[in-house]
């Protein structure tokens, strides 16, 4: 008898609920969430190393390549609806696909959908690989604001992708939302940048239990007409532009061509928040010289230091 109620103990215990939003660590990510978010990429456009760089950043990496280093991307799961999704079409497309199809467990080699910020090198050139020479893709969705969709489809050789289908554009309205699933609504929103060939947006992304603010690219905070500090308090999660720490590392380019906002401004703006608020905040589109990108740097203590996140390859997120 007594070995019964041991038993039953025992049983009860083990199947107790487990405390409301924590994570167990030892079970996989998508075990507890129905939709993950996953950290693809974290550098600028350029990469790193970055092409012609003689600088003591890239020196070692040419010979000794890091594979965390790869361009900023994020990646979406919904494992309810079996469903990923990609935001930015990189230069490291190629590898991003393959781990957002491992997270997502799918058997397809291509997202349920690819979502664009803007026509600069790193956000969109990835595309390039769903064309014929490469994938030969069937297609593939692609969401884009009305001058992206344009630029597409009126330029070679992107328009190719658009006439052989191996694309297929999906337009976006500024403050529309899409519901991509019942678990997912992703929200396009556009932000001042430099827009040669296309608007600039940045994306919320709202899953079951949780939000995203993904702005990669975006001019000065002073220069967009929406307060960024509202905007983090009306999320859980906020990855925001990182490009520079500081003025240092752009002293041989004119700083009105490249007006990213500075790690150490971003500090300093939101340094008054609380502790709560300042955790949501994950850096990240970090440009080659950007000390942030190195481990254990002084810069990098001063950032988590003061309470702040540095996004890294590979992180997952439950939403």
């Amino acid at each position: 008898m007594r070995t019964y109620i041991l038993a039953l103990i025992l049983i009860l215990t083990s199947c107790k609920e487990k405390p409301a939003g924590k994570l167990d660590q030892n079970s996989p990510l998508e075990a507890q969430s129905v939709v993950t978010l996953h950290i693809l990429g974290t550098v600028q456009d350029g990469g790193s190393p970055h092409i012609g760089c003689n600088k003591s950043c890239c020196a070692d990496l040419f010979n000794n390549p890091d594979s965390d280093r790869k361009v900023v991307s994020l990646g979406l799961v919904d494992h309810e609806s079996n469903k990923s999704y990609l935001f930015e079409a990189t230069p490291d497309i190629t590898s991003q696909m393959k781990l957002l199809k491992e997270f997502s467990g799918s058997i397809d080699e291509t997202p349920s959908g690819i979502f664009m910020t803007h026509a600069h090198i790193g956000h969109y050139s990835g595309l390039m690989y769903l064309g014929r020479e490469a994938l030969g893709a069937k297609g593939v969705p692609v969401y884009a604001m009305p001058k992206m969709q344009a630029f597409l489809e009126n330029n070679g050789p992107w328009d190719q992708l658009v006439a052989l289908d191996n694309i297929e554009i999906r337009p976006l309205e500024n403050e529309r939302p899409i519901a991509l699933s019942k678990n997912i609504v992703v929200t396009p929103f556009i932000v001042p940048h430099r827009d040669e060939y296309s608007e600039t947006v940045g994306f919320k992304i709202a899953g079951p239990n949780k939000s995203v603010l993904f702005i990669p690219d975006i001019d000065k905070w002073s220069r967009w007409e929406k307060d960024i500090v509202t905007e983090i308090k009306n999320v859980d999660l906020a990855f925001l532009d990182a490009t520079f720490f500081d003025g240092d590392e752009i002293n041989t380019r004119n700083i009105s061509e490249i007006p990213h906002p500075f790690v150490v401004e971003s500090i300093s703006l939101f340094q008054s928040l609380p502790d709560d608020e300042r955790s949501k905040i994950h850096f990240i589109h970090f440009n080659h010289t950007n000390p942030l990108l190195i481990n254990n740097s002084g810069q990098q203590q001063i950032v988590l230091d003061k309470g702040f996140n540095i996004a890294t390859f590979n992180q997952g997120f439950a939403l």
